[in-house]
């Protein structure tokens, strides 16, 4: 699977932190046998991000793009929104299934408002914005990556 990943975040767009949640996703999709069709970082502006994931999604160049950072309650998490905004349908099962399995060990899980969404035939998937938050959430869902992408490509329901 070709995979793009947009990491947002104010302070890693200005240069003033390291993109440890990118980075972690890439190894993580790597080991996995993913490609890495992509990377991008933003800020967390809503316009920025909607704009970015269209492109993507429109280009053909991912099947899935994976973003991370912006879903929380602060008043820059965007991510969400602008998910919404750039998607023709949601998949509200994706975003359901992390923060219940992210719950089991941490109740601060329940707070994420990432969601899940399809563009053309591209998934995107919103992820928490800390390394390990990411990481564990993408391995909430990552079983179902595949099947889902075969089906966006017209495979049928078997």
């Amino acid at each position: 699977m070709r995979i793009a990943i947009i990491t947002v975040s104010d302070s890693v767009s200005r240069g003033l932190r390291e993109d440890l949640s990118g980075a972690a996703l890439r190894k993580r999709c790597e080991e996995l046998g993913w490609q890495i069709a992509a990377a991008e970082i933003l800020a967390d502006d809503i316009v920025s991000i909607r704009d970015s994931l269209i492109r993507i999604s429109d280009s053909g160049i991912a099947d899935i793009v994976l973003t991370t950072g912006g879903t929380g309650l602060g008043p820059r998490d965007v991510t969400p929104e602008a998910t919404a905004a750039a998607s023709a349908r949601l998949v509200p099962g994706l975003g359901e299934r992390m923060r219940e399995v992210g719950g089991r060990g941490f109740a601060r899980a329940y707070l994420s408002r990432a969601i899940a969404a399809v563009r053309a035939s591209t998934l995107i998937v919103n992820l928490p914005g800390s390394p390990k938050g990411a990481v564990e959430s993408l391995h909430a869902v990552e079983d179902l990556l595949p099947h889902a992408v075969e089906i966006l490509h017209g495979a049928r329901h078997d």
